[in-house]
């Protein structure tokens, strides 16, 4: 068995090295991506005049790539160490990034879909990493804190993301934001350098790569508490696919603004979002991660129905709020339950075999939307995606006495 580096004698989170040091990478490298996402926005919009087809297509080369590279990327993880993975990862994007800046600077302007495409794709290598790091050197009582610590961090680039990304794109133009994108990656690869080299693990004997994709899926296959999550996932990701194309419809026809209301609902949970992170912080301390998910879902599931009928500012912007408020606790829940719950050589392989399955039903109930407003209201659609949220509250109810206890499955699944 590994032994564990814990700094359990150090008060707080950040007294760990490696929630410290993974914390200030990942700052960098949503410095980096929300300026790459926005400038790319507009630049492709400035570009095309605003065509539906090349903007739509930023979406498809930063979302494929999870579906096709998930898994891959995941046992490749299992396979690899964690922190040369990670490091590798960043100095491969800040190559890619600086290759497509000289190719946009010689008048090819489609290379920024290059620069989207490549780093999502070796994100797919990093993130599950970074997870495997949390897993060995991180107490299991501490690890959802640690969750609630990253999820208060994307809710702040939430908010600050899309000024910072307008803000340089504007200023400075495309280059500019490319080259900024490049060198956040290579400072974050500087951070993770720092910290102690990875363990030279002990490995009587190494299948083949097919072997362990395959022994991955029967990992999960052998779990009760993964497949209630990977079931919960696919509810939430069509939930989210069928809400996220339809706010306009509530600025526009429930309360009868122009679109451009729509940022104002978007602010309102962004900022409740960055609130909910703090609040699931004090929660993770004294809940389950199982009840915490079931907490956020059931939440989310409420307001849903409450935001596609309501027809009054005040009382929407207040769901809303109260929805960005317990909307953390889902992710918290998440990424705390699949730690928990697997052991640290399939935790790459666990997380590439759920992450398409929401990304799966995200894309389809985003492909659904549009059909169903043309034959549907509002409020039934989203009351069928408050339905959704429940469905998957009630796969998960039966698994909440035993996510306290480790019911990973059993180590014979990759045999």
């Amino acid at each position: 068995m590994k032994s564990l580096t814990f700094s359990a004698s150090k008060p707080g989170l950040l007294a760990n090295r490696y929630v410290r040091t993974i914390l200030l990478s990942n700052v960098l490298l949503q410095l980096g991506i929300w300026v790459r996402n926005f400038a790319i926005l507009l630049y492709v919009a400035d570009v095309t005049n605003n065509d539906p087809y090349s903007i739509s297509l930023i979406s498809i080369v930063e979302f494929a790539p999870i579906f096709v590279f998930s898994m891959i990327g995941g046992t490749f993880a299992d396979r690899w160490r964690p922190k040369r993975t990670m490091v590798w990862c960043d100095l491969m994007s800040a190559v890619s990034v600086f290759v497509v800046l000289a190719a946009i600077l010689f008048g090819s302007w489609q290379a920024v879909f290059l620069a989207t495409f490549v780093s999502a794709v070796l994100s797919q290598f990093s993130q599950p990493a970074g997870m495997k790091l949390f897993k060995r050197h991180v107490e299991p009582e501490k690890l959802q804190g640690v969750m609630a610590m990253f999820q208060t961090l994307m809710a702040i680039f939430m908010i600050l993301g899309p000024i910072l990304g307008t803000f340089v794109y504007e200023q400075w133009g495309i280059g500019v934001s490319i080259a900024v994108m490049g060198f956040m990656f290579l400072a974050s690869a500087a951070v993770l350098a720092s910290l102690p080299r990875d363990e030279r693990e002990t490995v009587e004997r190494r299948d083949g790569f097919l072997r362990e994709l395959a022994a991955g899926f029967r990992y999960v296959g052998t779990s009760r508490v993964l497949l209630s999550l990977g079931g919960s996932f696919a509810a939430a990701g069509m939930a989210v696919g069928l809400l996220q194309p339809l706010g306009i419809y509530v600025a526009v026809e429930n309360l009868g603004r122009d679109k451009a209301f729509l940022q104002w609902l978007l602010a309102v949970n962004g900022a409740a979002m960055l609130a909910g992170g703090s609040l699931a912080m004090g929660l993770a301390r004294r809940i389950k991660p199982a009840l915490l998910l079931i907490l956020g879902m059931t939440v989310s599931a409420v307001c849903t129905v409450g935001i596609g009928w309501s027809t009054l500012i005040p009382l929407t912007l207040a769901l809303q709020a109260v929805n960005g408020l317990f909307f953390p606790c889902i992710h918290i829940g998440i990424n705390t339950l699949i730690l928990q719950q697997s052991e640290e050589a399939f935790v790459g392989r666990v997380i590439g075999t759920l992450n398409p399955m929401f990304m799966g039903m995200m894309v389809i109930g985003m492909s659904c939307a549009g059909l169903l407003k043309s034959a549907l209201s509002l409020g039934l659609i989203y009351s069928a995606a408050g339905a959704l949220f429940l469905a998957g509250t009630a796969v998960l109810a039966p698994i909440l006495r035993l996510s306290g206890s480790r019911a990973a499955a059993s180590p014979t699944a990759a045999d």
